[in-house]
């Protein structure tokens, strides 16, 4: 089925998004209340220093003859411990956040991983793995570092402002009114800005979403591109999706990077209006030197948390816009959950049968119409036809990957709607076409399905899958670690991997999609030859395109546009002169 790309909406409950990045900081509520703390004395102590200074310059400025040295030293040496102080104690404040946003972020990501793995098969059918991939790395480390900086940044803020004025008004309520003027500029461009670069920040996140997702499905691609020569289109679609994602970062930091800069303007023009005001009140004899030495420092202090906080907004607005990607998949439509007293399907026997099942992946777009089959247990059961008549399809209802729209599939004469998912999944081996193996030893790849595997049924699995000489010719044998996605070893010998590994699951039913698709014929035929004593006593599944590899099935269903066209053994096929017997021909001609 073909992918949707994620459509990214605009924020729709900012302070519910920001309400729930708050709530990963529960656990560590006694921390964060201890960096309050010692936030606290980092700025009173910061606070003091333009008061000691102020007290510093009124002893220099005393006049020849009367300056006080050992005043001014005194109170230079305190205001010089002030800022160490200071200085050390937010260091430890930085320190102590960065690991709490790391362990948030570990956490963070915890949930999501359990999250997906919660998620119906149709999720990732939807949603392209770069896309998801970002939402894990990306997004998250914009929230870790968010919590890192800003929350100190917010609460230093908030003391430095309170402190800061209360110092101000009691050294003149003139010059504080004077300040106090540009307090409303600040806070309603701040909100202006706010309305533009949300949206951007949004937008930002989705196209490194898709960036990610584009090279993710190029790599994996690599050697059909190589192949096809196709590298120079390729290069010039990543060129146009790297440009849209360059300009959404542009467009987001066009406003983002205006907001400081227009902040410190604003402040700089009420420094200017202290400073002439001040003049005409120090010339009127209303206030000495030292104290708008103080009131200068301390209107410093004042709008510096303000361009500061202009900066965390920025900032916050970019994990705002990142938390509602992360939450969007956190709140996600998990895979519905067992109907009350579902039945656990155990000493599974394995008769299967659906009556009159329908099923589409979306509304409208019917893909099985009226499917009817009965498996009895034990017996074999090919399903054949062109791509796209159904076949996948109908694996992905018998593992209840996705439920019919109508009609009934039956385990035993047990629905498995009404059966627990688990139980039924765990009813079926599975070989695909696609083969899965993990960076780990091979041994722990053959035993993936069953716990506690010993090393001879490992062995066991793998002689009857015909790789056991392959594996012994290797250095480490079975403690061989395969590479990332299998790097290190071919294709046939992945497939083989995985049908040992099914082998060893020993479940009482198996599906095999095109299972044999990455082999040599000689190989093949010894598969087969190992397969079939698999398959005694278990109902099979079989996927097939090479028609010749199935002419032994007990039952095959032949598949034409959503619909069972034909049913029989090869033999009762071939002697109709229909479908099966055109597909047949068409690949022995």
């Amino acid at each position: 089925m073909a992918r949707r790309d994620t459509v990214m909406k605009k924020p729709k409950d900012t302070r519910g998004t920001l309400r729930r990045m708050l709530k990963y900081l529960g656990p560590w509520k006694y921390v964060i209340a201890g960096v309050a703390v010692l936030s606290l004395f980092s700025n009173l102590l910061n606070l003091w220093g333009p008061s000691l200074a102020g007290s510093a310059i009124r002893e220099a400025a005393a006049g020849a003859g009367k300056v006080n040295f050992d005043a001014v030293k005194h109170y230079a040496g305190l205001m010089l411990l002030c800022y160490v102080s200071s200085a050390l104690l937010g260091f430890g404040i930085s320190l102590v956040m960065t690991v709490v946003s790391r362990r948030v972020a570990r956490q963070m990501r915890q949930d999501v991983f359990e999250k997906l793995m919660k998620l119906p098969v149709g999720y990732f059918d939807q949603h392209q793995a770069g896309d998801i991939i970002s939402r894990v790395s990306y997004d998250i480390d914009v929230i870790s570092t968010c919590m890192a900086t800003d929350i100190v940044q917010i609460l230093t803020s908030i003391i430095t402002v309170v402190g800061s004025l209360a110092m101000m008004v009691s050294i003149s309520l003139p010059l504080s009114a004077l300040t106090l003027v540009t307090v409303p500029v600040s806070v309603a461009y701040t909100v202006y800005m706010r309305k533009k670069t949300q949206p951007r920040y949004a937008k930002r996140s989705k196209s490194y979403g898709v960036m990610n997702g584009f090279v993710e499905e190029m790599l994996s691609g690599q050697k059909t591109i190589l192949a096809y020569a196709y590298e120079n289109r390729v290069d010039e679609r990543f060129d146009g999706i790297n440009q849209d994602a360059a300009n959404a970062f542009s467009d987001a930091e066009h406003y983002g990077v205006t907001l400081g800069p227009t902040m410190t303007a604003i402040n700089n023009l009420g420094l200017s209006l202290i400073a002439l005001l001040g003049g005409v009140l120090f010339l009127n004899g209303r206030i000495d030197l030292g104290r708008i030495s103080s009131f200068v420092l301390y209107s410093r202090k004042f709008a510096g948390p303000i361009n500061a906080v202009a900066e965390v907004f920025n900032e916050l607005f970019s994990a705002l816009a990142a938390s509602e990607r992360v939450f969007t998949l956190l709140d996600e439509e998990e895979e519905s959950a067992d109907v009350p007293e579902a039945v656990l399907l155990d000493n599974v026997r394995g008769d299967v049968s659906a009556e009159h099942v329908a099923f589409g992946y979306e509304p409208g777009k019917t893909i099985l119409h009226d499917l009817n089959l009965e498996a009895p247990a034990g017996k074999l059961t090919a399903i054949v036809g062109p791509t796209g008549a159904g076949k996948t399809t109908i694996i992905n209802l018998l593992m209840r990957f996705y439920d019919p729209d109508s009609g009934v599939i039956r385990i035993d004469g047990q629905e498995i709607r009404t059966a627990v998912r688990r139980s039924v999944r765990s009813a079926y081996a599975m070989v695909l076409q696609d083969t899965w193996v993990f960076q780990g030893t091979i041994f722990e790849n053959i035993a993936y399905g069953k716990e506690n595997a010993t090393m001879e049924e490992v062995v066991a699995a793998a002689k009857a899958a015909r790789i056991h000489p392959f594996i012994m010719r290797l250095p480490q044998g079975y403690d061989t670690v395969i590479s990332e996605d299998g790097g290190n070893i071919s294709k046939g010998q992945k497939q083989l991997l995985t049908i040992a590994r099914a082998m060893l699951y020993d479940a009482p039913m198996l599906i095999l999609d095109e299972a044999t698709s990455n082999v040599d014929t000689a190989t093949e035929r010894e598969i087969q030859r190992a397969m079939r004593e698999l398959m005694k006593q278990k109902t099979c599944f079989v996927i097939a395109h090479r028609l010749s590899t199935i002419e032994n099935a007990d039952q095959i269903l032949v598949l034409r546009d959503g619909d069972v066209v034909e049913q029989g053994t090869h033999r009762e096929l071939m002697d109709r002169k229909g479908f099966y017997h055109q597909l047949y021909a068409a690949q022995f001609e």
